[in-house]
């Protein structure tokens, strides 16, 4: 008999050496099983995840979305339920995959939250560059915008990506696949005023690490989250704002200027196509905008 607490265990390394995912979504994804477990364990079955059947995982399902009614909650843990059991069934512990039925809850369309570039502007016009850190953070807004990049991106991104002739970064992004996106003018001349200060630091944790905080260890994703509110409220944004934004922000503002959808998902390192045809989705919603705000039939 598999233990929940050994399958788990198998889970999380197939996920690390065979998926190669980042240790946040490893820890996501086992903590759905965990949540199974619990489960059986509440109601006292003594139920391992070699005896689950569909009609479990379905009374399992029942009982979260009665306390968890948010659809994309419910769809996020199904979704682990379902990679746990194909794992299972890769590995030849089970002979039938019991979550291969279980169906996740319809989700509407989500649009992302966008800026404007004059919100951006707005925001980077409230950095102190007076103060030690303002340069760095003046970079950093540049770099998120100006490439796209996801936060875990950002505070990965050493000095060797950065190709100043060609133009170019080399970011390492989901399952430590690399891609080269463009880097503007903007962005370098900043990295460039910042790196001034950074070679003043007492670099203790990689030489190579572009952005570091003031004891010169590499910055964590929660202050990027911590510097982008700051300067949202400072700028009198009121939108939900994370560093997130800037990515979403930054293909909005491609899809509308025309730009080509293959290459967009190109520098977003998305692996369909799919997930960038929501900007186009955004794209139809500031078309339509500009109709009711321009047409005299409108």
């Amino acid at each position: 008999m598999l233990s929940w607490k050994q399958a788990i265990k198998d889970f999380k390394t197939y996920l690390r050496l065979e998926k190669s995912l980042s240790e946040n979504s490893i820890e996501a994804y086992s903590d759905d099983v965990h949540k199974l477990e619990n489960f059986f364990n509440e109601k006292e079955s003594g139920m391992d995840p070699l005896s689950v059947t569909y009609q479990d995982l379905r009374d399992f399902i029942a009982w979260f979305g009665a306390d968890n009614k948010n659809a994309r909650t419910q769809s996020r843990i199904i979704s682990g339920i379902r990679a746990f059991y194909k794992f299972l069934l890769i590995e030849g512990e089970i002979e039938e995959n019991p979550a291969s039925l279980v169906e996740s809850p319809k989700i509407g369309l989500k649009l992302p939250e966008v800026l404007s570039v004059s919100e951006i502007d707005s925001m980077i016009s409230q950095i102190d560059l007076s103060k030690p850190e303002g340069h760095r953070n003046k970079a950093i807004v540049e770099t998120l915008y100006g490439c796209g990049l996801r936060v875990s991106e950002l505070v990965n991104l050493r000095m060797t990506d950065i190709h100043y002739g060609e133009g170019f970064v080399t970011v390492t992004g989901k399952g430590n696949k690399q891609r080269l996106v463009p880097i503007g003018n903007k962005a370098l001349k900043e990295i460039d005023i910042y790196k001034k200060d950074r070679d003043r630091l007492p670099v203790i944790y990689d030489q190579n690490i572009m952005f570091l905080n003031r004891r010169g260890r590499k910055l964590t994703r929660a202050m990027i989250f911590t510097i982008i509110k700051d300067l949202a409220v400072k700028a009198g944004i009121r939108k939900k704002i994370s560093p997130h934004t800037f990515r979403h922000s930054f293909a909005t503002h491609l899809v509308e200027g025309g730009a080509d959808l293959r290459a967009v998902q190109e520098m977003l390192g998305h692996e369909s196509i799919l997930t960038t045809e929501i900007y186009t989705h955004i794209d139809r919603s500031f078309l339509r905008d500009t109709l009711l705000m321009f047409h005299p039939r409108a």
